[in-house]
């Protein structure tokens, strides 16, 4: 069995519910696989570093996932940046699609079979005002969710629409949310997402209001370009920290890991390099008792490979699940991965689970190629972190 084309897909949801970034390998044999790619608004730049690897994957055998990444990501002598390792992630999940497909078996029991028969998952959560806040975390507890999850909050305008960030005046919305949600909700385990919005200073003054409310973990407190940052959240705040949905390859990861300083990895395996990559970077935060809790943003592939690494993975926090799947891209998407009371779970079908209607998604095609975050500025006129 040899790859004979890669076909690329950026496509609107026909419902006007979002946009996705999936590509489709097809074989001599028949046999086809999805992936998705992690940052679909860089322009052209993803689609052409997919082109350029195609010229490695092309002709090859889709069952050697490990020799093709290595090619993938040195073969250019330098190593793969994001836009790169983007196009790699999309690539290796479609291939583990097709060697899942080609044994019948799900890729779960390829990655070493299922530890778990499902993954606890949380949605995200929002609202205009921290009234409204409250009463979504409400309507999801309701529904079976197990967990909440928000991010650092504009300080001007409302909670669900850019505009302006002042850290102090954010910190305090914050808390005030935050407290809003526990009181309302005693038994909800609570996700905060600062979102590199805010500095490291303030970010540990922050943390240190919100402990009391004893969050399940605060995500992204800093960016991450400077990973050995991570050392002074750590030591000077008592809350876990979860990161990572930036880096693009194991080697982004080594220092947090290894210092221990983070306690969930936030994976993204349509950024790290695909289901190769994420699985090793998952083994050894084992060696260090670091949980995963995969980053999870975009569509029905993304969360089909994600539920598979946490199914097969001993070392899981939680699996982020924006939405619950099969409710959103249906016509796309026809088929997807499973959910009942706050947990996902991949059926035991060939490959990831997740089938796309090729015509559905050639009628939906956006020629819409590049996608800018929001602007949050501060008081004074200056950009700061979406």
């Amino acid at each position: 069995m040899k790859v004979t084309e890669i076909k690329q897909y950026r496509v609107n949801d026909p419902t006007g519910r979002g946009g996705y970034y999936v590509i489709k390998i097809n074989t001599d044999g028949g046999i086809s696989g999805l992936g998705e790619v992690g940052i679909k608004g860089w322009g052209n730049a993803i689609q052409n570093a997919i082109d350029h690897l195609g010229e490695i994957v092309i002709g090859s055998d889709p069952w050697e996932t490990e020799r093709l990444w290595q090619i993938m990501f040195r073969g250019g002598f330098f190593p793969a940046d994001t836009v790169y390792s983007c196009a790699i992630s999309a690539i290796d999940i479609a291939l583990w699609d097709i060697k899942a497909k080609s044994i019948d078996k799900p890729v779960y029991k390829l990655l070493g079979g299922p530890v778990r028969d499902k993954v606890i998952s949380y949605p995200h959560n929002g609202g205009k005002t921290i009234a409204d806040l409250v009463d979504n975390c409400k309507m999801r507890w309701d529904e079976g969710w197990k967990f909440a999850r928000w991010h650092q909050p504009p300080s001007h305008g409302t909670l669900a629409e850019p505009g302006v960030l002042e850290p102090r005046d954010s910190i305090k919305i914050a808390v005030q949310a935050m407290e809003a949600v526990r009181t309302a909700l005693p038994d909800i385990n609570i996700c905060f997402d600062v979102h590199t919005r805010i500095d490291t200073t303030l970010t540990i003054q922050m943390c240190h209001e919100l402990e009391q409310f004893k969050p399940f973990f605060i995500e992204d407190p800093i960016r991450s370009e400077n990973a050995g940052s991570y050392r002074k959240i750590a030591e000077k705040i008592d809350l876990p920290i979860a990161a990572g949905e930036q880096w693009g390859s194991k080697w982004d990861f080594r220092e947090v890991i290894e210092n221990e300083w983070i306690d969930y990895a936030r994976i993204d395996l349509c950024i790290a390099g695909g289901l190769t990559e994420a699985l090793k970077i998952t083994h050894w935060a084992e060696t260090h008792f670091i949980d995963i809790v995969p980053h999870n943003p975009l569509g029905p592939v993304s969360a089909a490979a994600c539920v598979a690494l946490c199914m097969a993975s001993t070392n899981v926090g939680v699996q982020e699940m924006p939405r619950q799947p099969g409710t959103f891209a249906q016509a796309l998407f026809p088929s997807q991965i499973q959910w009942d009371e706050g947990y996902s779970w991949a059926p035991d079908v060939p490959g990831l689970g997740v089938e796309l209607d090729e015509e559905v998604a050639e009628a939906n095609r956006t020629t819409d190629a590049t996608r800018w975050t929001p602007r949050l500025l501060r008081s004074d006129g200056a950009y700061t972190n979406w």
